[in-house]
Formats: C-alpha cells, structure tokens, sequence
C-alpha cells in the first residue's frame, strides 16, 4: 500500500468535499461530450485507473493533471486568478489589521505632541 502524505490525512473536510464535487463534475463534462473512460485518459496523458481517482475526487491526483482536465473543457482559464493576492481575505484582515493599528500609533503620537507643544 503506498505511503500517504501527512497533508492529504489532515485534508479538511470542506475542501475534500470541494475535489469530490470537482471530479463529479469532470465526469460529467466528459459524458455530455460523450467521451469513454478510455479516450479521456489518453487525451489527458493518464491511466484510466488515474481518470478514475480523478472523477472521485481522490487528492492525490497531481494538480497538473488537473489542470489539463480543466483544460480539455476549457475552464483551465480560472486557474490564474485562484490564489491572487486580491482575493486573499486572510492576508487582506491582516493589512487592513496593520493600518488600523498604524492610523491608531500615528494618532497617539500627533496628539502626544500636541500635548507637549501645549506645555508652557
């Protein structure tokens, strides 16, 4: 049995559910263009057993076949915006964290000088 890697055993069970719900998706790209297990494979460069743990979501299939996949149904466009820093809330809070608390030093120090400025 293969070895599996920490990082699939800790997957968190929305995102599992997001690759299950991706593979099911796939499959049935590739039924409505009324493709076989068999023909897909090969345009994908992949085993069929491989297709397979694709279209059930398996993690551990590689991202770059992934991406071909989406490629053959011409949605590999999306994968350049999925981790731009744009749409990163969790790194955008803490820059806005970070200016706020900036704003708030910078005020305390503007009125920290205005109180010494005042002193006779």
């Amino acid at each position: 049995m293969p070895k599996t890697a920490r990082a699939l055993t800790q997957l968190p069970p929305s995102t599992a559910a997001a690759l299950e719900k991706l593979g099911a998706d796939l499959a049935v790209s590739r039924l409505r263009r009324k493709e076989s297990l068999r023909s897909w494979a090969v345009r994908l460069g992949v085993s069929v057993a491989t297709l397979q743990r694709l279209e059930a979501g398996d993690p551990s299939v590689g991202i770059g076949i992934v991406a071909t996949a989406l490629w053959l149904i011409q949605r590999d466009g999306e994968l350049q915006s999925l981790a731009a820093p744009e749409y990163d809330r969790g790194a955008i809070e803490m820059d806005v964290r970070a200016a706020t608390e900036l704003g708030r030093a910078r005020a305390r120090a503007s009125a920290e000088a205005r109180a010494q400025r005042a002193k006779p």
